[in-house]
């Protein structure tokens, strides 16, 4: 048997060949417009959306809701595309594009109320699109890259996610004092310049230069998986409430977008330099305790601001947090690739159905609580809490499984 020279990050020496390198482009590209902003882009806006006026603190945790309720739709559909990955990542990409554009427009819409409804429905959409980007890139290119005897560099493609949600950050911060709407309008051109740059880099990637070589002994169907599924999920609930909320949180300690506008860019680039990190350093770690190491540091990230209400600690949660999510994304995919790897993209749909469940809960318990006539603040914190718990509580599990 051949022996597999990268576990987890490190190159394998036929990824030096030019065959991976369009593979690995169109996978860090993909996630970067699909989750970057997608997803993402919400969230450094939302701030500035509310200086226009033309959002409330309320309706933008329903718009945050939202795009989670479509990220779990699309999650959940995503296996429709199990045998033709490529073509679900191609339609994501295009959604999330229009969807982005549209965003643009809706300062034009005169009724503030169909204003609020159109907003919602624009950012669950661009959630369904998003999910199905992430899984069929997901599915697709780790699939390739095992065709071409190149698993060591699966990892990398899951930079894109920091360095999309680093761009979205820098652009909302060195444009923020421009309208959202400008800004919206100008992510959805780069979004849409990014969907082009995917198609034409997967033309012509058939993937017939052979099958799949796996190198590690495939789990059972089943047999396993609920334990890690479950803290995928966790896992969701505990990072949200700072991926939400962050630049808001700095906001209200800083009112000048110069300032408060860094707390993103932060997040996005503690995002993209962990997972180059773990790529190239990690390479012999199991992937459980590499989730489970990523899943204790966020908790850290998450209760830090309940102790601490000045604008470093909102920084060092940007850090904490960012530079772990996307370690525990990587290490999550990564090993459901390992445990189903004859056709991993129902496992990973499932795998990203819990997490978008779990994420829903964050903004949704924020709500509930803010119902309860308590202040903002309080309820943030309350949630805060309950992430830090739920994220030591899984680690814990994922760590004494690994």
């Amino acid at each position: 048997m051949r022996p597999d020279p990268a576990r987890f990050g490190a190159p394998s020496p036929a990824a030096a060949g030019s065959a991976t390198r369009p593979i690995v482009a169109v996978g860090l590209v993909a996630l970067a417009v699909a989750m970057g902003i997608g997803r993402f882009a919400f969230t450094p806006l939302m701030p500035l959306m509310i200086r226009d006026g033309s959002l409330s603190a309320v309706s933008g945790a329903e718009w945050a809701a939202a795009n989670y309720v479509g990220y779990l739709v699309g999650a959940l559909t995503a296996s429709r595309f199990a045998d033709d990955p490529r073509r679900g990542l191609r339609l994501g990409l295009l959604g999330v594009a229009l969807t982005t554009l549209a965003m643009a427009g809706l300062g034009a819409v005169p009724n503030p109320r169909l204003t609020i409804l159109a907003g919602a429905g624009l950012r669950a959409a661009a959630g369904v699109f998003s999910a199905w980007a992430l899984v069929c890139a997901s599915g697709w290119c780790l699939a390739q890259l095992a065709r071409r005897r190149a698993e060591g560099m699966g990892a990398w493609i899951y930079t894109g996610v920091g360095l999309g949600i680093a761009l979205a950050g820098i652009l909302a911060w060195l444009g923020g004092r421009q309208s959202a709407d400008r800004l919206w309008f100008e992510l959805g051109m780069i979004a849409a310049a990014g969907a082009l740059l995917v198609r034409g880099l997967s033309r012509g990637l058939s993937g017939k230069e052979g099958p799949p070589r796996v190198s590690v002994a495939p789990v059972g169907r089943r047999s396993g998986q609920g334990g890690p599924v479950f803290c995928y999920g966790a896992f969701g609930f505990g990072y949200i409430v700072p991926a939400t909320f962050l630049p808001a949180m700095a906001r209200d300690l800083a009112p000048d977008p110069l300032v408060f506008g860094l707390a993103w860019p932060l997040f996005g680039l503690a995002a993209a330099l962990s997972v180059a990190g773990a790529a190239r350093w990690l390479a012999r770690t199991p992937r459980r305790r590499v989730w489970a190491a990523a899943q204790g540091l966020m908790a850290l990230g998450t209760a830090l601001p309940l102790f601490v209400h000045a604008l470093w600690a909102v920084a060092a949660a940007a850090i904490l947090v960012g530079g772990t999510f996307m370690v525990a994304t990587m290490a999550g995919l990564q090993w459901a690739r390992e445990a189903q790897p004859e056709d991993p993209t129902s496992l990973l749909a499932r795998m990203t159905a819990a997490f978008a469940a779990g994420q829903i809960a964050g903004p949704l318990l924020v709500r509930a609580l803010g119902l309860l006539d308590i202040a903002d603040g309080a309820a943030l914190a309350w949630t805060g809490a309950a992430a830090t718990v739920v994220l030591v509580g899984t680690a814990f599990q994922l760590w004494r499984e690994a």
